[in-house]
């Protein structure tokens, strides 16, 4: 990390200009001022690199470290990296860290600008990269490093989920101050992340309450052995104490196909559907008390003629109910208590054309039925 000579009032103020400027997710970023030297090249666009980068000489020393914390930090910051990407309206920034080889993680949502990203290793300096796939159903995307720094070394992902308290870190650059560290506890699971201003959800996300702001955006959250819990998704509908991630999971079915294919299909079945609440189950006269309920389902989607959704509305409370949708409590062997649920088994479970029973009750009995899953158009459907 670099120490400049400005002043206090000089550094809030910046500050303060990168607060007003800060978007969903990523951060603009205010112009970096870089002492001239005789070697340097006096282009500013950061249009042409050396075709190698040593690790400045001379950077200030860090401090020891002791405690649970400081460790997982020293664990991978090296692996974890400042996005920059040049846009009209000035730089937009957030984080991405080393996946694999020359490759990083990042949000879909940092680098869905038609201009190549750079990333900054910390103690190394500002590297070119490359997207090479993206899946805005995830938000996630791979960029590619070619003169990775050695010590940036691939971050492991959790081999299972993590329980709910589970203590973790977020590591990021918010409001671009580059290499910070939040912790907190993983506070919910199986949740639906809602990107703000997208019409649809990410399955599997992972609630925690570590801090995280613009520009932690595509940064790791991971445990305190230094493993990888999710990516931070700074871009979702904001709660005061509450950030989101995306899975590990997610990211382990999405990412292998960003890099082999540059980009990923969902499985789709072409429903609209509903949480089972009590007024359903009254109106329904159903004999379970969970499930998700079909309210319809898309002309010629997958699931058209072979689920049944809404055929009337019946009073209840002085509300109108739909009535007559099949309901959806079993997917393979996962129980479907929930909409999460149920797109978390389609995510993590299923690829398209995949042919799955589902177990429903309709017209109050159960039966099983047979669906051969479609894959997600291309158009932000909002459906499963």
């Amino acid at each position: 990390m670099e120490q400049t000579g400005m002043s206090r009032r000089h550094l809030l103020a910046g500050v303060g200009s990168l607060l007003s400027a800060s978007v969903a997710g990523c951060v603009l970023q205010a112009p970096e001022e870089i002492p001239s030297t005789e070697s340097e090249s006096t282009d500013r666009n950061l249009g042409e690199f050396p075709e190698t980068s040593d690790t400045p000489e001379g950077t200030i020393e860090k401090p020891s470290t002791e405690g649970a914390q400081s460790e997982v930090y020293d664990a991978v910051i090296d692996s974890v990296a400042g996005v920059e990407i040049q846009t009209p309206q000035g730089p937009a920034g957030g984080t991405a860290w080393v996946y694999n080889d020359s490759y990083l993680v990042t949000n879909e949502h940092v680098v869905s600008f038609d201009v190549p990203p750079y990333v900054r290793f910390p103690d190394a300096g500002w590297r070119e990269a490359s997207v090479v796939g993206t899946d805005i159903h995830s938000d996630l995307a791979v960029i590619e490093v070619t003169n990775k720094p050695e010590n940036a070394t691939p971050l492991p992902l959790v081999e299972e989920p993590q329980a709910v308290g589970t203590p973790v870190a977020a590591v990021g650059n918010p409001f671009n101050l580059a290499g910070s560290l939040t912790t907190g506890v993983i506070s919910g699971l199986d949740r639906n992340i809602r990107p703000r201003g997208q019409p649809y959800s990410i399955a599997d996300g992972i609630q925690f309450d570590a801090a995280v702001n613009p520009g932690n955006s595509g940064g790791p959250l991971v445990t305190y052995g230094g493993d990888v819990v999710g990516v931070v998704s700074a871009g979702q509908r904001q709660a005061q104490n509450i950030g989101f991630a995306i899975s590990a999971a997610m990211v382990q079915n999405v990412v292998p196909a960003l890099i082999a294919d540059g980009e990923y299909e969902h499985s789709h079945m072409g429903i609209q559907l509903y949480d089972v609440r009590p007024p359903i189950i009254k109106a329904n006269d159903l004999p379970v008390t969970w499930g998700v309920y079909i309210d319809d389902t898309l002309p010629g989607g997958p699931s058209d003629g072979i689920l049944e959704g809404t055929t009337e509305t019946q009073s209840v409370d002085g509300r109108d109910v739909p009535v007559g949708g099949d309901v959806i409590v079993r997917m393979g062997d996962w129980a479907i208590p929930s909409q999460e649920r149920l797109s978390a088994f389609l995510a993590l479970e299923t690829d398209p054309g995949d042919t799955i029973e589902i177990e429903i009750i309709r017209n109050a009995e159960r039966e099983t039925i047979s669906l051969t899953l479609g894959a997600r158009p291309d158009d932000n459907d909002t459906t499963p």
